[in-house]
Formats: structure tokens, C-alpha cells, sequence
């Protein structure tokens, strides 16, 4: 008989993602983590100074060109581009891609603050000005900083997030009561009864309620928010100073 040789079994080799249960990371390397996020905001600034008044529309990426919902995104686009205002996303694909498809083909403004994901995410082709993040919540800072009113289309855990964080910045009055448009009656009414349902049961105010416009007309929806626009604010021109390099 041959001998035969017992191996040793392998050495488990953790994951690039697996992290081990040793407390917070070194001082130099949380340091290094601020200096980074850090530089993603002053980026961020310098990419977006110039653009003008927005209006953000937020929305799933996994509706294609022939889905309503991408029809409707695209009209949104294109009638804040009437209004003289930027039309800023997610700069990805899907609704995203949609309304700055209906801006920029209609002579308007198109903004894209994308993010860095394995799948899903890539900017769309519409952009005249596109910046790509690493962390989701330096994203939705500059994704609510520049804009004046928000339309929420279908959408996911990520539309959902937006939504609520926006929501929550006009509640607590940390920005101005910027309207807030839900679109998509049927899609949302669950998620409406559920808020209505907070409400009752006293966990936020019942007037609320009125932060939030549900349509399903886009008539209804750019007139709520040209009303607000036109009642509150007056365009005013920008001296531009240029003393971070931003870019014209």
C-alpha cells in the first residue's frame, strides 16, 4: 500500500469586507477617513457652486425607456427645464437618467451626484455636470444643498431614504419647508397610510401630513412648487468668484 500523506486543512482567510471585534479603528486612520470625507464635500462645492437653483428628482434606477414612470421622469425634466431651473438626480440610470434626459433635451440644465457601487450605478448620459461620491451621506447632503423643491418618484430602499431624510431636514425646520412632491398615488399608498398612521398614534404632528404633495399629475406637481417658488424666492444673480478654482 502507498503511504499517503494527511494535509492540514486550509487556514480560513477572512474577507476583504469581514472586520474583526477589536473597537474603534486607530486615531491616524479615523483621521485619514475625515481628511477623505472632507475632501468629497470641498469637491462636491466646487463642482456645484455655479449651477444654479435646483429642483431634485429622486427615483428608482431599474425602470427602463419604455416604462411609464420613466416617461413621467422625463417630463419632469423637461418642465423644470421651463422654469429655468437645474434639474439635479442621482445621475444614474432609470429615473435618474430620465429626468436629465428630459432637461437636457429640452435646453435645460442636467446635474448628476452619483455614487460608487458594484452594480446599478453608472452615470447616465445626460449630465452636463457629473461628480461621483464615495459615501452615500456626503451624496445626499449636495443632492438636498442646492434645491428648492423635491419630487419623489417610485422607487426603493435608497428612494426611501432620500425621501425621509428630506422630510425629516423640513420637519425639524433645519431647511426651509421646501415642497415635496410624491408622486405615484397607487405606489405610495401604503406608505401614506402608514405616515397617516404616525399621526394618529401621535408620533409626529398631524400637521405634518400637509409636508408632503401626493399626485399623480405633473400639472399639479409644477404648479405646487412654481406657487411656492414664485410666492418665496426672486432670482438673483451670482457674482462669480472664482477662489477655489471652481470651474465655470
Amino acid at each position: 500500500m502507498e503511504a499517503t500523506t494527511k494535509q492540514k486543512p486550509e487556514a480560513i482567510v477572512p474577507s476583504k469586507e469581514h472586520v474583526f471585534l477589536d473597537g474603534p479603528k486607530s486615531r491616524s486612520y479615523e483621521l485619514l477617513f475625515a481628511w477623505r470625507v472632507f475632501k468629497q464635500f470641498i469637491k462636491g462645492f466646487r463642482t456645484l457652486h455655479f449651477i444654479g437653483p435646483c429642483i431634485t428628482v429622486f427615483g428608482s434606477a431599474r425602470f427602463k425607456e419604455d416604462h411609464p414612470y420613466y416617461q413621467q421622469a422625463k417630463e419632469f425634466g423637461k418642465r423644470i427645464a421651463e422654469m429655468g431651473l437645474t434639474t439635479m438626480t442621482g445621475g444614474g440610470p432609470g429615473i435618474m437618467e430620465a429626468a436629465n434626459r428630459g432637461a437636457f433635451e429640452n435646453g435645460g440644465n442636467s446635474v448628476g451626484c452619483n455614487i460608487q457601487l458594484p452594480f446599478e450605478q453608472k452615470p447616465n448620459p445626460y449630465l452636463q455636470t457629473s461628480i461621483t461620491f464615495e459615501h452615500f451621506f456626503v451624496r445626499k447632503v449636495l443632492l438636498i444643498k442646492y434645491s428648492y423643491a423635491f419630487i419623489i418618484m417610485p422607487g426603493g430602499f435608497g428612494t426611501m431614504d432620500e425621501l425621509f431624510e428630506t422630510l425629516t431636514l423640513v420637519q425639524t425646520k433645519t431647511i426651509s419647508q421646501f415642497p415635496i412632491v410624491l408622486f405615484g398615488k397607487d405606489y405610495y399608498q401604503e406608505l401614506v397610510e402608514t405616515i397617516g398612521d404616525m399621526a394618529e398614534k401621535g408620533t409626529i404632528s398631524k400637521e405634518d401630513m400637509n409636508l408632503v404633495l401626493v399626485t399623480d399629475s405633473i400639472d399639479e406637481a409644477m404648479q405646487h412648487i412654481s406657487q411656492y417658488i414664485k410666492t418665496n424666492y426672486k432670482v438673483k444673480p451670482r457674482k462669480r468668484l472664482w477662489w477655489l478654482f471652481e470651474k465655470r
